[in-house]
This record gives C-alpha cells, sequence and structure tokens, in this order.
C-alpha cells in the first residue's frame, strides 16, 4: 500500500504547475490511502487535491504491513522551516514517493499535521532549495527496521529537526536519484542505518562513503554491533552472524572491492557515533541519537527539555513495580506480541504458537479492494470476494462486502443475528478477556515491562466508566498538551461544552497518531461507553495500525467487535510454583493439600497468590492451612447483583480472605488496622490512595461486635503460631507493608506511600457490612485530607456516595457542617480543576449542580419547624425551625449556596448557555443580598458577574439582528 521512499522538511517555495506524473503502483497507493485505518487528510491540503493528481499519491511514515515497487511521481511542495540553512545548487523538481513530512514540531516550528497526505503538483526553484538538518538512510523493509527508522525520523521532527528519509534502493529513476544526492549534499549530518543485508546495497555503501568523507557520518547498528562489521569478518563467513549474509558482497555492490572495503573499514573510525539498536534498547538509541545530534547542531534546549521528560516519564511510566514473581503465560505473552507487532522477535519466537484457521467455505483467495466494478456472481465464479477495511464501534476487522456470513442468517424466530469477531493481527490493538482475579493486570504489566523500549513510553489508564475519561485526560503531561479551556478570541460564537470536550480529547488523540510508538494500555475496562455521556471509548483512541499500541484488558466477553484473547486459568505446574512461596520441598501429602486448595480457589490467580504468601510469611503447611480455611465462617453478603453472585461463586476464596484478616488481627490485636483499612477501602475509586489517608479512615469506624470470640481466638490460635504479636499499635505505612506481604494490596511505583487494594477484596468489603456503617469514615478522611490533585479520584468517589448523579439517590447523609467543609474546600475547587485544566465541563457542571441540590435539601431540614418541645423549652419567645435556633449555620449555608450558583453561572457563560447563566447568577445575588447586604464585596462581584453576562447577550442579539 505504502511506498517505502524518502521524506523531509524543508522551506516553503513559489510554486507553478507541472504535468501531472503518475505510475501505476502510485494509483495503487491511493486506494490503500483510503482505508479508515490510515490518519484523515488534513483538510487545507486536501482542498488543494486536483483531478489530475488523483493518481498520485504519497505518506509521511512507512507502513510495515505494506510496500511498493518504488517512488510515485507526484512533485511536493516543501513546508517552511524558519532555521533552515542556506540553499542547495541546482535543484530541478521535487518528487518523492512519500509526502514531504507534515508533523508539527512542537518546539519553534508550526506545521500543518498530518500523518497521510496529498498535495498538488507544483515545482520548485533550484535555487531555492534548502538543505535538511538531518539525512536518514536506510536499506529494507523487515517491519521492525520500518517501525524504528519511523520512530527516529518522527522524534526528530518533534524536538524541531528537519529530516529527509530515503531507500534509495527504491527509487526509479535518475532524477528522483539525483534529489535524494542533492538532500544527502545539504544534510548537516547523515544517519545511515545499517543492518546485515544492508552491505550488498551499493546506496548503502555510496551514502557511507559520502558522509564519512564529509565528517558528519552517523551509523545506527541496527541488531548488529560495531564489533561485528568487520571486512575480514564479513568476506570470509567467519561467525554466526555471517555465515549466511557474508561472502562477497562487493560483487552485490557493482563497484570496486576497495571502495566497499573503505565504507565498511570507516565505520570503526567513528569513535563518537557508535549507537547500537536491538530488540532491548531501541528507546535508548533513538533518545541518544536525539541528544547527540541536538548537541552537534549547537540546539542545548532540545537536550534540556529531552532530559526533563525523561526523567519524569520514567519515573511515572508504569503504575505498579515489576511482579519478581511472575510465573508463566509465555503464550500468551507471545500472542500478545504477534497481535499488535505482526511478527514476534526475540526469545519469544520460541514460544510462538499455532492460529487457528477458520473454515473458508467456498473461498480460495481474499483480496483487498476498493472499487465497487464487478458483480457478486462474477466473484463468486473466480473463488475471490471483494473485502474492506472498516473501523468503527461495530466493526474494526476484515468484513465482507457482498455475501452474508452464515452466523447472520437466522435459523429460528428466536435466534439472534451473530456479529461476526475477529482476532486482528499487526494492527496495534489487542484485548485480554478473563474474570476478576484471573491476573489480567499482572500479565499487561509484564507485557509492558517486557516491551517498553519499543514505545517511546507506556501510558496507563484505569479503564472504569466513571472514571476512564478523565485518566484518558491525564496524559497530558507526558504528551506535553495543553488541554485546558482556550479563552476564545472569537467573539460572534462561544464553543459549546461538548466542542470544548472534544477538542481536549482531540489534542490527546492527534498525539498518539503521529509516528512515535506508545503503549496505551486500558486496565479493566468496564464498559465500550463513557458513564458521563454514553460516548464511545474507541472514540478516544487514535486509529489503529499506527504506531502507538492499544492494550486491553477487561471482564466483557466482547470489545469493540474484537475477539479478545481468553485468558485461561495458569497451568497445574505454573500454580504449584505459585503457592509454594519459598518452601519447594512438600512431602506427598502436603502437595495432595496444595492441589485441593487449589481445586477450591477455581484456580484463580489472585487466590493463589495469596496462598503462596501465607506459606512463606508463616510456618505453617498446606494441609493445616486447608483445614483452617474450611473452618473460616463466611460472612453473610449484602449485595444480591451481580457482585453478589460474583462473591457467592468464590466462596472459599472469601474464606481464605477472612484467613488473612485473621492474622492480621492477630499480629495487631483486635480491630487491626490493617483489617480495618481493607474495610475502609471498600468505597475507594479504583486508583492508588495514600496509606495515611487510608489508615486515618480506618481509625473512624465505628466500634463492631466481633461475633464468636471462642472460635476466633481458637482459629488465630491455629493459623498464626510462631507470627509473632505486636505490643503496640502499628502505624499506617506499617499496616500498609502488611497488606502488601500478603498480596492483598500493590504498592504504586509512581507515588511514594501510595497502596492499591485488589478490586476483588474491595468488593467483598464494601459488601460485608451496610454501606452507611463504614462509607462516612472514608468521606470524613477524604475531606480533612483529601487533594483536588494527588487524590482526585477519591475525592469524585466520595461525591458519588454523596450526591445523585444520573438519576441516582445519596447513598449516604452527611452533617450539615461537614457538607459545608466538603463544598468550600473540596468540591468547588475540584469542579473548577476539571473544567479549566481538564475541559470536563459536562462533569464539572453536573458536579456543581448535585452540590446544589445537596445544599437546598440541607437548607430544608433547617427552615422544617422543629418539635414541640423546643417551644417549651424557651421561656419567652417561641422557636418555629432549626434555623432560628442556630442562625449563623443558616447563614453559612445560605452563603455556600451562593457561592455554588455564582460559580454555575460563570462556568455556564464559558458554553455559551447565557440562559441559564442569567437565572443562577440572579439567585445568587437575591441571596447575597438579603444576608450580606449590597456593599457587600460578594454581592457586587455577583452584580460584575451579571452585568457581564448583561452585555454578552446584548452582544449576541446584535449580531444575530445584522447578520443577514
Amino acid at each position: 500500500m505504502d511506498s517505502r521512499g524518502d521524506s523531509s522538511r524543508f522551506g516553503q517555495y513559489p510554486t507553478k504547475p507541472s504535468r501531472n506524473m503518475s505510475s501505476s503502483s502510485s494509483a495503487a497507493f491511493f486506494s490503500a490511502n483510503q482505508s479508515p485505518f490510515f490518519s484523515p487528510r488534513s483538510p487545507k491540503i486536501q482542498q488543494e487535491l486536483s483531478e489530475s493528481t488523483r493518481s498520485d499519491a504519497q505518506c509521511d511514515s512507512f507502513d510495515p504491513l505494506s510496500s511498493s515497487s518504488g517512488f510515485q511521481e507526484p512533485e511536493l511542495a516543501f513546508l517552511t522551516a524558519p532555521n533552515q540553512c542556506q540553499s542547495l545548487e541546482a535543484a530541478d523538481r521535487i518528487a518523492s514517493s512519500s509526502v514531504i513530512s507534515c508533523t508539527p514540531s512542537r518546539y519553534g516550528r508550526g506545521h500543518e499535521s498530518s500523518s497521510y497526505t496529498q498535495t498538488s503538483s507544483v515545482s520548485v526553484s533550484y535555487n531555492r532549495l534548502r538543505c535538511c538538518d538531518v539525512f536518514i538512510g536506510l536499506y529494507g523493509q523487515k517491519p521492525s527496521l520500518l517501525r524504528f527508522a519511523d520512530w527516529l525520523r518522527a522524534e526528530l521532527e518533534f524536538q524541531g529537526m528537519s529530516c529527509f528519509m530515503s531507500d534509495r534502493g527504491r527509487c526509479r529513476s535518475s532524477r528522483k536519484q539525483r534529489i535524494v544526492e542533492r538532500a544527502m549534499d545539504g544534510a548537516s549530518f547523515g544517519v545511515i542505518i545499517l543492518t546485515r543485508k544492508a552491505f550488498k546495497n551499493p546506496y548503502t555503501i555510496e551514502e557511507l562513503r559520502f558522509f564519512a568523507n564529509k565528517k558528519n557520518l552517523v551509523p545506527v547498528f541496527f541488531d548488529l554491533s560495531p564489533g561485528d562489521c568487520l571486512v575480514r569478518d564479513i568476506v570470509e563467513k567467519r561467525g554466526d552472524l555471517w555465515e549466511k549474509h557474508g561472502g562477497e558482497l562487493w560483487v552485490l555492490y557493482g563497484g570496486i572491492e576497495k571502495e566497499w572495503k573503505e565504507a565498511v573499514h570507516g565505520l570503526s573510525r567513528v569513535d563518537d557515533w557508535k549507537l547500537e539498536a536491538h530488540e532491548g534498547n531501541w528507546r535508548d538509541c533513538v533518545f541518544r541519537a536525539v541528544t547527540l545530534l541536538a548537541m552537534r547542531l549547537g540546539r542545548r534546549s532540545i537536550v534540556e527539555r529531552l532530559t526533563k521528560w525523561r526523567d519524569k516519564a520514567e519515573k511515572e511510566e508504569f503504575p505498579y513495580p515489576r511482579n519478581e514473581n511472575f510465573v508463566g503465560r509465555k503464550k500468551e505473552l507471545s500472542e500478545l506480541e504477534f497481535v499488535l507487532f505482526g511478527d514476534v522477535a526475540g526469545d519469544s519466537e520460541r514460544d510462538y504458537f499455532e492460529l487457528k484457521a477458520r473454515p473458508t467455505r467456498r473461498k480460495k483467495n481474499v483480496t483487498l479492494g476498493w472499487n465497487k466494478s464487478g458483480s457478486a456472481e462474477e466473484r463468486r465464479k473466480k473463488g475471490k470476494e471483494k473485502v474492506v477495511w472498516k473501523e468503527s464501534e461495530k466493526e474494526i476487522e476484515m468484513q465482507s462486502t457482498e455475501l452474508p456470513s452464515r452466523s447472520q442468517v437466522k435459523v429460528g424466530r428466536n435466534t439472534r443475528r451473530k456479529r461476526s469477531m475477529k482476532i486482528v493481527y499487526g494492527k496495534g490493538v489487542a484485548c485480554i478477556s478473563g474474570e476478576s482475579g484471573i491476573g489480567k493486570t499482572e500479565l499487561l504489566l509484564e507485557f509492558a515491562y517486557r516491551h517498553h523500549q519499543r514505545y517511546k513510553m507506556v501510558l496507563w489508564i484505569g479503564g472504569e466508566s466513571r472514571y476512564i475519561r478523565q485518566n484518558y485526560l491525564n496524559l497530558y503531561q507526558y504528551l506535553e498538551v495543553d488541554i485546558g479551556i482556550e479563552n476564545s478570541s472569537d467573539k460572534t460564537r462561544m464553543k459549546s461544552f461538548e466542542e470544548q470536550e472534544d477538542a481536549a480529547v482531540s489534542k490527546i488523540r492527534k498525539e498518539l497518531m503521529r509516528n512515535i510508538p506508545f503503549l496505551v494500555v486500558i486496565d479493566n475496562l468496564e464498559s465500550e461507553k463513557d458513564w458521563w455521556d454514553s460516548k464511545l471509548v474507541m472514540d478516544l483512541l487514535p486509529r489503529f495500525g499506527g504506531g502507538t499500541h492499544i492494550l486491553i484488558s477487561t471482564r466483557l466477553s466482547q470489545v469493540m467487535n474484537m475477539e479478545p484473547l481468553k485468558l485461561s486459568y495458569l497451568s497445574g505446574a505454573e500454580a504449584m510454583s505459585l503457592m509454594q512461596g519459598n518452601v519447594k520441598d512438600y512431602p506427598v501429602s502436603e502437595m495432595d493439600a496444595l492441589r485441593t486448595i487449589e481445586d477450591k480457589l477455581g484456580r484463580l490467580t489472585l487466590g493463589l497468590a495469596v496462598v503462596g504468601a501465607i506459606l512463606s510469611e508463616l510456618p505453617i503447611n498446606p494441609s493445616r492451612l486447608l483445614d483452617t480455611i474450611n473452618r473460616m465462617p463466611l460472612r453473610e453478603m449484602v449485595s444480591s447483583g451481580r457482585d453478589g453472585n460474583l462473591l457467592r461463586k468464590n466462596a472459599f476464596l472469601l474464606q481464605l480472605f477472612e484467613v488473612c484478616f485473621s492474622i492480621f488481627d492477630h499480629a495487631d490485636g483486635p480491630r487491626s488496622l490493617a483489617t480495618r483499612m481493607v474495610v475502609a477501602s471498600g468505597w475507594l475509586a479504583p486508583a492508588p490512595v495514600p496509606a495515611s489517608l487510608l489508615a486515618l479512615a480506618a481509625h473512624k469506624l465505628p466500634e463492631k461486635h466481633r461475633g464468636p470470640k471462642r472460635l476466633w481466638r481458637r482459629l488465630r490460635r491455629a493459623i498464626t503460631c510462631g507470627f509473632t504479636s505486636s505490643k503496640s499499635k502499628r502505624s499506617g505505612a506499617e499496616a500498609a507493608s502488611m497488606l502488601l506481604r500478603f498480596n492483598i494490596a500493590r504498592t504504586s511505583s509512581i507515588k511514594l506511600g501510595f497502596i492499591q487494594i485488589h478490586e476483588l477484596v474491595k468488593l467483598y468489603a464494601r459488601n460485608r457490612v451496610l454501606v452507611n456503617d463504614n462509607a462516612p469514615a472514608m468521606v470524613q478522611a477524604v475531606i480533612s485530607r483529601g487533594s483536588t490533585v494527588e487524590t482526585a479520584e477519591q475525592i469524585w468517589a466520595v461525591c458519588f456516595l454523596l450526591f445523585g448523579f444520573s438519576n441516582e439517590s445519596p447513598t449516604i447523609q452527611l452533617k450539615i457542617t461537614e457538607l459545608l467543609i466538603l463544598v468550600k474546600q473540596v468540591i468547588l475547587p475540584l469542579a473548577i480543576r476539571t473544567f479549566i485544566s481538564f475541559s470536563r465541563c459536562t462533569a464539572a457542571v453536573e458536579l456543581l449542580r448535585v452540590c446544589t441540590n445537596a445544599l437546598e435539601a440541607a437548607d430544608q431540614t433547617l427552615v422544617t419547624p422543629v418539635e414541640k418541645w423546643l417551644d417549651k423549652s424557651l421561656c419567652w419567645r417561641p422557636v418555629q425551625t432549626s434555623a432560628q435556633l442556630n442562625p449563623i449555620l443558616w447563614e453559612e449555608l445560605a452563603l455556600a449556596r451562593a457561592t455554588v450558583l455564582e460559580t454555575r453561572a460563570k462556568l455556564m457563560l464559558r458554553g455559551g448557555q447565557f440562559g441559564l447563566a442569567d437565572d443562577l447568577i440572579r439567585k445568587a445575588i437575591f441571596i447575597r443580598t438579603s444576608i450580606s447586604g449590597e456593599d457587600h464585596p460578594g454581592t457586587v462581584s455577583a452584580r460584575e458577574t451579571l452585568s457581564k453576562l448583561t452585555r454578552l447577550l446584548s452582544n449576541v442579539h446584535q449580531i444575530h439582528n445584522t447578520s443577514p
């Protein structure tokens, strides 16, 4: 589909029409370029497309899955770069097989952004052609090579250095060869990517000699090392590396043997530029190349900026530390690699799996096509069927355009229409499906650690439906984009909330659609739709097939009509290895007990890990542990929905959790802090939380009866003999450490002192007691210690409990004094930050709306007539309401409501909702005037807001009246 030629970024020059240059290969690529898997064209460039050039096509990046016969014919306009060097001599017309790179430089260059674009035919004067900073030469079509080259070029351009990339072996005309030669001559540095097969390419040898003579050669040894590139070893086929690819390569070179040897010998003399790129250091190699080139070009600001970004990214890349006890999953890891990259490299080739072939039924071949010519009958006769690539919420796989599959034919009246599903290989998206606790997150984490060098950064997103959009927008700090609300200079029209939210999402999405590879991991995707506005999660993701890869874990049976990779249980040997812990030698009877535990746990990886932790931490054997778990009483579940069914299905696992709680109680005394931290975590958001905040919530839990004390004592004594009991109460850090040791929680590698308790454990903790018993403790802790920056997710979780979102009724009630503190110190800052910094207009406005409802409900309780005995208790003045008993509290409540109303009005102004803003601000003014008076600063500020609103309304009416 895509051709692999040269790409560059030069200055823009006066253009004039020229003749149309077309070829059969360019026409073929144009069809491929219409695929929805390609990035959309820039509207500006698309308007310039003329009918005379519709058969000519270019692309700015290599596509590992496509190939072409060579350069295409269209002539391209170069883009302006302010700091380009002097012009090259004698350049005629510029033509290449791929579009001149239009990727915008973030720093110092403001180009149009387009990953795959088309341009009209133009000519460029010889005298006006300017040089580029870096020339990149390569040879070969290996997907990993092309992916690395794309990344290197895109990263250089992203940092503000202009590039020209070319595989000269694919240039089919002398004119194009001259163009590349002139680009080489004008380049400040020449980066030549060397592979084993590159030494037989005459153009690579010429490039090595050319840049070596100019003293600006930068060789990148791809899957090679400098020590491998010795003339004698190559010629004499010495070593495993050259046994197949060595020999008299100068014969294929077609030149003089002496020149070939000089070029290879010259690599050993490049002391400062020995860059090696192998499977485990792509990222380091790319960053080192960018740093060295920036230093040689005198651009120290690039080096400082890149160093600062790398320090931040390396500290915050992975949400959790790597699991040192990870076992098994070799087949799944290899399959994920194949699904994402389209091939398996390195050690994973030994674990390569066999793909399951589906019966084709009367199909001999499948061809890709985009023409509508030809009939279905002719295709049936030829045994071929046209298919198209589709990308939507329903279809992202190859699907027939003519014949319905048999799975779509209704057999009976009540038979549902089945949607065809396939695993899409090599398109950069993979999905893992499995039940809770089976190890999906651990698998994704292990894959990310193994392959992180093949990406610029791993971007981890929590997939819970209420938080996924915010988690997605949090990526702005790593992608270095501003997604905040913009002050529009256009006074005639204000963007709606939906437009502002879409603009913020598109900025993130745009960065992910560059050729710079990122790995976006969406962990625990709850739904295909966002909870707030029911928009598809797929709208957040970049186009599939680009540099960025998407990795999803979910409990759903299917996602976006993809067939997920079903995550099965560990093998018997792997499960035994995980449970045995540090003790590897057990007698036969104890091994039988371990197998019984494995069966009763349903072979869930979480349960196996907890058993292994218990056996490693305590002097207890498997048979005794099994007996203890069987005797452990199980609490009655409060929930009766899907969550309750999930817990009842794993009753033995819940008994295992109770054993852990009993161990904690023995170590820390009755009501251990670790157990109470688990109980308090039941109402937390699915995100890491400070251990100190969790400990504070645990201390606020109400006292509860302990149940049958004799049984508890007996069980604790049975399982914790030898486990030292602490005489003093443990701190929050010590209790958190105990939860980590028993695999109940995992620590955060991004935020120091933060932990995250497993969701299945939190679900059990949430269903052990009624929500009104323990949830207020978590709310009070968040009110006193919560931060809108570090614990924003936990504050949102509190808001979901307190306020009724989306026709939901509030779960718990707070005292009026606590509600006032929450509104002033937590709710208002959170809403403003959500609106201004993240452009989440709908969520912020909805939060303030439900907050207003809560304040109005609290006000109603104050103005409700009090009990009659209160009248008798006051001798000379009868009291009718609670507001009269506590007028100061009532005034604070009213003023808080006025503040929320005024804030809502200001936010409504930013979305152009003038009518609602006018109603809200007038209510706020009425409340402030009644309580504080006309001259109070709060009242004056509210009236100024009303005046501003009035002026905006008059301007809008005036514009509408004058418009034709």
